[in-house]
């Protein structure tokens, strides 16, 4: 899977804990699947998941890992990734923005990423084959870019691996799930609170100022295919200043938990989150024991990679010192009855 800000990869065994501790659980709502590494490790669990992200990205990242089943798009995608995979570079907008005037990717990757997405576009295939390939594509490419594992900047000198040729692979599809069929949606949270039911709902929001639009703002044009107007050095598309998320406005974040709480559809809730966000532990757990019992799960946590380089202005001058490298990851696990779970 692609790099990811926030990816819970280590801290996946104690999310699927905390879901199992909840009681039986056939559905699991995962609210924010950013890139469905949880989604996916749910339904590898047999759990049916029901993955929601409002950027488009995301839906089409849970397309190809949650609802997609490995029965129904395994032999066509083969097919079609060695059919892709034969077709020239053919250089156009991708690769003027993302490879000449900013950095991301070699040009000789750019536009074989172009002339494989153009394809791709062309062909209109059904949704879930589409989403495999598009997600064949875009681990690909994250495979050979030149940042630091977010799109706010490249960096200055080509990445060791930004020299590889572009290689697509089969993404890991898994079966269909025991408990039944997943689905993707993107829809906005407060309106997938309120109409997406489950047995347990699985909560990751963004918790501070950090976008994940404007983190990954190449992956929603590479989905998207859209050629948005971009700005700045690092050619981000427009809409990451018009699409704007009160979960990462400290004044407005508090109200915004609160509200999505109270619409969950759901008997128990997993809600990850960070000492670095917004809520602090206390208030979070105040605002959850509207829903049942609270127990909270705390583990020390290495920061994202960005911190562990330092601060850096667009000339690739450092410019200050990061504060901390390590942070605390809470899960607060909330039931209706007292967990059989005990707190870290």
């Amino acid at each position: 899977m692609i790099k990811y800000l926030g990816s819970k990869r280590v801290l996946l065994d104690g999310i699927l804990e905390a879901v199992r501790a909840t009681g039986p659980a056939e559905t699991v709502l995962d609210l924010f699947s950013g890139t469905s590494r949880v989604g996916h490790a749910l339904k590898r669990a047999g759990h049916r998941v029901i993955a929601n992200d409002h950027n488009a990205y995301a839906s089409v990242l849970a397309r190809c890992y949650v609802q997609a089943d490995r029965e129904d798009v395994e032999h066509d995608a083969r097919r079609l990734i060695a059919e892709l995979s034969a077709l020239p570079g053919r250089a156009g907008w991708f690769t003027e923005t993302y490879c000449e005037r900013a950095r991301y990717f070699q040009p000789k990757n750019g536009a074989r990423i172009e002339a494989i997405r153009e394809e791709i576009a062309r062909k209109s295939l059904p949704p879930e084959l589409e989403a495999v390939l598009i997600v064949s594509l875009m681990e690909a490419a994250d495979r050979v870019d030149s940042t630091t594992g977010v799109q706010m900047a490249f960096l200055k000198s080509w990445a060791a691996r930004a020299h590889n040729d572009l290689e697509l692979r089969l993404p890991e599809v898994l079966p269909r799930a025991p408990a039944g069929k997943g689905e993707a949606h993107a829809l906005d949270a407060l309106e997938a609170a309120a109409t997406l039911e489950a047995d347990v709902a699985y909560v990751d929001p963004p918790y501070n100022q950090h976008s994940y639009l404007g983190n990954y703002h190449v992956w929603e044009t590479l989905v998207r295919w859209d050629r948005p107007d971009v700005y700045g050095i690092a050619c981000k598309r427009v809409d990451v200043r018009e699409r704007p998320s009160a979960f990462n406005r400290k004044r407005e974040a508090s109200v915004a938990l609160a509200a999505l709480f109270a619409r969950l559809r759901a008997r128990a809730l997993v809600v990850s989150f960070s000492d670095e966000g917004y809520v602090d532990r206390d208030a979070m757990i105040a605002m959850l024991r509207e829903r049942g019992e609270v127990v909270v799960i705390e583990r020390d946590h290495k920061r994202y990679v960005g911190a562990q380089i330092g601060i850096y202005n667009p000339r690739g001058q450092k410019v200050g010192e990061v504060s901390h490298l390590r942070n605390t990851e809470y899960l607060f696990v909330v039931t209706e009855r007292p967990l059989a779970l005990a707190a870290e």
